[in-house]
């Protein structure tokens, strides 16, 4: 496992912990927008995977796999921003939209109508529309989430961490986040809840959706949009 100078095996190392690699990518790229592909993931893992056996010490009183994970997943969520996979301003705007749906559950005590979040906005009902539409939310979990940054009072999966040294790229895997997450889906409205069953237990794409509900494949993307505000927001009062 080790050289003659006392540091690790390099080749050793690379052949032993890329299963780790493909496992953390297979973690991450379940939380984030098709467009990601998993083997630029694990391309730039096995890049951090490098860099873990140059740099560590076992005098750091750290596991070896410990300090891999942590720099393994570094370089993936480095490469996600460095890509922009979801530009500022969207983000932020599935945000705004997330938290008028907050602020009108904890209001109204049922889920809110489309024209009601439109008005919650300050917004048109076409412009709100719109907004969905561009936005075109597509994952339940931001970087922010996976990597631990934003706002504490944001980052809901931080509440669902009963381990504080758990792992966040797998906190859905866990069983109350599931079982929240399961009746969160409940609570949407019908079309809705076909559309998330469609996307994510049958594999559709919006054109595939469309044809089945007979509407636009834009109706969809603002309705599955939609969605994901409605179900991160009740994901947040648990």
């Amino acid at each position: 496992m080790y050289t003659a100078k006392g540091t690790l095996n390099r080749d050793d190392q690379l052949k032993k912990y890329s299963p780790l690699v493909r496992r953390l990518a297979h973690h991450m790229i379940a939380k984030l927008p098709p467009s990601v592909e998993i083997d630029d993931l694990i391309q730039v893992g096995m890049i951090g995977l490098t860099e873990a056996i140059a740099r560590y010490e076992p005098s750091q009183g750290v596991q070896f796999e410990t300090f891999a994970s942590q720099r393994i997943r570094g370089a993936m969520i480095d490469e996600l921003r460095d890509g922009d996979w979801m530009s500022r301003g969207s983000r932020k705007s599935q945000k705004d939209i997330e938290q008028a749906v907050h602020r009108l559950q904890q209001k109204l005590h049922r889920v809110p109508k489309e024209s009601e979040i439109a008005a919650e906005m300050g917004l048109s009902l076409p412009d709100y529309q719109a907004l969905l539409a561009k936005v075109r939310g597509t994952q339940l979990v931001y970087l922010e989430d996976i990597s631990g940054g934003g706002d504490d009072e944001e980052n809901f999966l931080d509440r669902h961490m009963g381990d504080t040294e758990a792992d966040p790229s797998s906190v859905l895997q866990d069983q109350r986040m599931r079982m929240a997450l399961v009746e969160a889906i409940k609570t949407l409205p019908e079309r809705e809840q076909h559309i998330m069953s469609m996307y994510y237990e049958h594999d559709m794409n919006l054109k595939e959706i469309a044809a089945v509900l007979g509407v636009t494949e834009s109706r969809v993307c603002q309705l599955h949009s939609q969605s994901i505000a409605r179900l991160r927001a009740k994901m947040r009062e648990h």
